[in-house]
């Protein structure tokens, strides 16, 4: 382990910054790669890694970076239940308040390699929150891989997906008849790079974020654009 070369591969801050305060502290020789096009097999071959990590990573990865070396992602629920995209949008939408986060060997059909290890995750708090919370974890699961000689298993149950969502569903519509459905609308985008929850009316565009909850009522911070079309 401690002559091991690695590679991690995210784009987003909350798991760069764990990069930064821990995982690169970890025994061996850690590189961070945050841009996808420099996620090549030349970068790749030249490194030799170990393993490929790759936290909350969108792209697509190219079969002959999969096929040169171990790469691993982390998916935030119980596989084979709720492959697909979005995850952590799909699982409040539908009520669950915890999940667990699957690290799994990649392969070339998505979310569907073998698992090596599970760990459990709260739902709990603004989407920001809760991908803070997965670096953390990922961070430790990670530990945990380099430090054990785990084989991974076969997924093992019945296969069920989620439809990667689009912005244009950020919207709030008719159908969000409680505020408690409007609160996790609302909580559930709101972390960086992610589409607010929306409304639009006589040609302006409401985002909403930052929301709570009190007794009756609904509060969150506002920004208002106009809409240029």
């Amino acid at each position: 382990m401690k002559n091991e070369k690695y590679i991690v591969a995210t784009t987003k801050p909350w798991n760069i910054n764990a990069f930064n305060e821990i995982i690169k502290n970890y025994q061996g020789d850690w590189t961070l790669i945050t841009d996808p096009n420099k996620l090549n097999i030349s970068e790749v071959k030249a490194i030799n890694p170990k393993y490929i990590f790759f936290p909350h990573w969108s792209e697509i990865v190219p079969d002959e970076i999969l096929n040169s070396s171990t790469c691993i992602c982390f998916h935030e629920t119980d596989l084979p239940f709720g492959r697909g995209g979005s995850p952590i949008q799909n699982l409040i939408i539908r009520g669950h308040n915890k999940t667990l986060i699957s690290a799994i060997k990649m392969t070339n059909k998505i979310d569907s390699g073998p698992v090596y290890i599970k760990e459990k995750l709260s739902l709990d708090g603004l989407a920001e929150e809760v991908f803070i919370r997965i670096s953390k974890t990922v961070s430790k699961m990670i530990l945990t891989i380099i430090s054990n000689n785990i084989i991974p298993k076969k997924q093992v149950g019945d296969n069920t997906y989620f439809k990667r969502r689009t912005p244009s569903e950020s919207r709030i519509t008719e159908n969000l008849s409680k505020l408690e459905d409007i609160f996790d609308h609302i909580r559930m985008l709101d972390a960086e790079t992610y589409p607010k929850a929306f409304i639009e009316v006589n040609g302006f565009r409401y985002e909403l974020s930052r929301p709570s909850m009190k007794t009756g009522e609904l509060i969150s911070d506002v920004k208002i654009t106009k809409i240029i079309k």
